[in-house]
């Protein structure tokens, strides 16, 4: 599928007439072709085509289905590892004929050793990212072609059949779910005390140095995956220096020793004294924890922070504001929402059941049941069904909605072996020690320079 020209030209074939009334500010800026974007929820529920896939599950093509589909999940955490199974249990039900056998692997094993599982015995179907990613697998043969699946589907929008395309125009992923990151905090902690939700950078550091006084840790903080800590090096990098500017290093085409990455890293530093210590020693899980505790008073984060919070009144406790403005001339509306979806095998044992499944996971039948034992995601499908959502998952949908710019994330962005091996430790090298930022970032290109020439 050959990139867009122009923006005009994107947002010409991103937009079709019948699409739902759009504000300005519901459109998104770049090219889904980067390997980039999320469609707002407006033009996520834009458009499709075919029929819709019953609970039994579209074939997309590929003849009758029998026997036993492999599932490699990633989503080993306790509430979304539930989702999974519900929604297979919903499919094995009808279709009798089928079994889905899932196989379950650490969320961040699965992402650390993907090369080496792609490239030996993959189960036919298996969970994955949108975007820069999904591409990078689907340009190296290692995932097969779901093209027949999506003429199948229906529910599902231009956009994100864009962010589902590999660069041969072929659809490789099938979106699920998706979730913002955003700053979160507990309601009745800040009626306590009578905070603010910051609007600006200076505001969000007059409010850690009450929260300090008023004895709470302001900003949770745990990196010792390694990739949480993208999360806060991407809103920073959005404020700073804009949305284009952001895919545009992601994809390699930037100094990463130059002026504008030092700012990041300069102006992060000043944020350290008001984040949770000691970091590199704590899961995102358990810094979540702190916040649910009511020891911390904020948390940067995707939403999936609302699997360590007790369904019923405590979530409904949990809110999340936008990422202050750091530069007035950038401004706040780039926001990231990352999508999670599942591809399939390169040559799958069973490929008429794992399309069949896979046609399944794109449908709205599939996606209530993800999202009901999820509350932290939304569904992508505009079939689903909305009136059961939380009060975070209304918010989330009206977040994303009103954003301008939209990323996927850094680990998504850019190549997986650029975040893996080389961001990962570079950031957790700042957090550590951030006074020698000069020689960070230039270690940084140097390995850019290896990697993306290679």
């Amino acid at each position: 599928m050959p990139r867009p020209s122009s923006e005009a030209e994107y947002l010409a074939r991103l937009v079709p007439p019948s699409a739902h009334a759009l504000s300005r500010r519901t459109l998104l800026r770049g090219a889904i072709g980067a390997g980039s974007l999320l469609a707002t929820p407006a033009l996520l529920s834009a458009c499709g085509s075919g029929s819709s896939p019953s609970t039994g599950g579209a074939s997309g093509g590929a003849g009758a289905a029998t026997g036993t589909v492999g599932l490699g999940s990633n989503q080993s955490d306790a509430i979304p590892k539930a989702a999974v199974q519900s929604v297979i249990d919903a499919f094995q039900k009808a279709n009798s004929g089928l079994t889905v056998k899932i196989n379950t692997i650490d969320h961040n094993s699965f992402q650390e050793n993907i090369n080496n599982y792609l490239q030996g015995a993959p189960d036919e179907v298996w969970s994955w990212f949108s975007g820069y990613r999904m591409r990078f697998f689907a340009s190296k043969e290692l995932a097969g072609d779901v093209s027949d699946v999506w003429s199948g589907m229906s529910g599902m929008s231009d956009a994100l059949k864009k962010a589902s395309t590999g660069d041969d125009g072929k659809q490789y992923f099938v979106p699920s779910t998706y979730y913002p990151w955003a700053v979160f905090y507990r309601k009745s902690v800040f009626a306590e005390k009578g905070y603010a939700a910051p609007k600006t950078l200076d505001e969000l550091k007059t409010l850690g140095a009450k929260m300090q006084k008023d004895g709470l840790t302001p900003i949770a903080f745990g990196d010792k995956d390694g990739w949480p800590a993208m999360g806060t090096f991407d809103q920073l990098n959005l404020r700073i220096n804009g949305f284009d500017y952001h895919i545009s290093l992601m994809a390699g085409k930037e100094d990463w020793s130059g002026d504008k990455v030092k700012k990041v890293f300069d102006t992060w530093k000043g944020l350290l004294p008001i984040h949770q210590p000691d970091s590199l020693g704590r899961t995102w899980q358990e810094a979540a924890q702190s916040l649910q505790q009511k020891k911390s008073g904020m948390y940067v984060l995707g939403a999936f922070v609302a699997q360590q919070f007790t369904k019923g009144a405590e979530q409904d406790d949990l809110d999340f504001f936008n990422f202050p403005e750091v530069d007035s001339t950038i401004g706040s509306d780039a926001i990231e929402a990352p999508i999670d979806g599942y591809m399939m095998a390169k040559r799958p044992k069973n490929e008429a059941g794992a399309k069949k499944l896979l046609a399944y996971l794109g449908s709205a039948d599939a996606q209530n049941l993800a999202v009901k034992a999820d509350p932290s995601v939304i569904a992508t499908s505009d079939k689903a069904d909305t009136t059961a959502y939380t009060a975070l998952q209304k918010k989330s949908v009206e977040f994303v909605k009103q954003a301008k710019s939209i990323a996927q994330f850094l680990d998504r962005d850019t190549r997986p072996d650029f975040a893996s091996t080389v961001m990962i430790p570079a950031l957790q090298s700042f957090i550590k020690t951030p006074d020698d930022i000069d020689g960070l970032v230039k270690g940084i290109q140097q390995q850019k320079l290896s990697i993306f020439t290679s």
